[in-house]
């Protein structure tokens, strides 16, 4: 599967996908700022970098369509619709916030928008997505399962095993690997013999393409023909080929990275790709820049807000949920 060139590009569709990249990047920066006041505790990664990943696809899938995330995934429940005050309220352990204030950063989840984590296990959502695109099956349902992971994920056997049974059933599933470049810290070339990650799809005769995953509008692209074809009949699988701008957690000192390295991807990153090209062709002034960036900061003013007065768990709930309630 080649990938497909970027959609025609307007005004409205431009401004929409560059005002999802910006309330992700002001979320996480925000989160940034809150983990170092102890604000937000346990483990925390950013998706600095790669938003266009998460807007782009979610942009070309269908609410019906199940998503299965990362342990990085706030980018992908907001392009999901979470709303940020859920979001926000979850990170700081509340009781508003998506799952409850139990799951925290690793762990969003939303069944009214089917979005069925955050998992904290490298690999591990690979399986529940083939297990959710099978139900799918079974019901004769139209929906597909997107199943988002990252380039670390390609040395476990979840994924080999995962890939082998979608294709052996021809399952509606669309795997979407961010590929980053680094598993942690490990860099992809020092520890895989095969760096297209795409071909080792193509191996369990998937169909596979790479993609620009700095470009909103090829990673929009590439998803919607995709999609299409997971909805005929076959999985499909996208390597998303982007870089993180943050480290991989906020306990990581990335020392197995250069400085220059980072500031060179900062400068073709997501937001800077589209503004660019909605200026140099006259749909964009530096003033909507500004506002889209006033109203991302001032929701993310209101969701921390929202968390900071929401209320803890009781106590007297500590142990519920540790076993299915039964049903009445």
């Amino acid at each position: 599967m080649n990938a497909p060139a970027a959609a025609l590009l307007t005004q409205t569709h431009g401004l929409e996908l560059l005002r999802e990249m910006m309330r992700i990047r002001a979320f996480e920066d925000r989160c940034y700022q809150l983990y170092g006041q102890m604000k937000i505790r346990g483990f925390l990664h950013l998706y600095n970098g790669e938003e266009a990943i998460a807007v782009g696809a979610l942009r070309a899938l269908r609410a019906e369509d199940a998503i299965v995330a990362t342990y990085r995934e706030h980018g992908h429940a907001l392009a999901r619709g979470i709303p940020m005050n859920r979001v926000m309220a979850e990170l700081f352990g509340k009781q508003t916030g998506c799952s409850g204030g139990r799951g925290g950063s690793m762990h969003l989840f939303d069944v009214s928008r089917k979005f069925y984590g955050g998992n904290a296990i490298v690999a591990g959502g690979l399986p529940i997505a083939v297990g959710l695109a099978l139900a799918q099956k079974l019901r004769g349902e139209t929906a597909l399962t997107a199943c988002f992971f990252g380039d670390g994920a390609v040395a476990e056997g979840e994924f080999h095993e995962s890939l082998n049974l979608a294709a052996l059933w021809k399952l509606p599933v669309l795997f979407l690997c961010e590929n980053n470049l680094y598993a942690m810290g490990t860099a992809l070339d020092r520890a895989q013999a095969e760096t297209d990650i795409s071909a080792r799809a193509a191996a369990y005769r998937i169909d596979a393409a790479a993609v620009d995953a700095m470009d909103v509008l090829a990673v929009e692209a590439a998803v919607a023909r995709a999609a299409q074809a997971v909805r005929g009949g076959a999985p499909a699988f996208l390597e998303m080929r982007t870089y993180r701008f943050r480290a991989h957690s906020m306990f990581d000192p990335q020392l197995y990275r250069d400085r220059a390295e980072v500031e060179a991807w900062q400068k073709k990153g997501p937001i800077i790709t589209l503004t660019t090209r909605l200026k140099a062709q006259g749909l964009m002034r530096e003033e909507d820049y500004q506002r889209l960036e006033r109203e991302c900061n001032a929701e993310v003013d209101s969701a921390v807000q929202f968390a900071e007065r929401s209320p803890w768990e009781p106590l007297s709930d500590l142990e519920r949920y540790v076993y299915a309630e039964r049903r009445t």
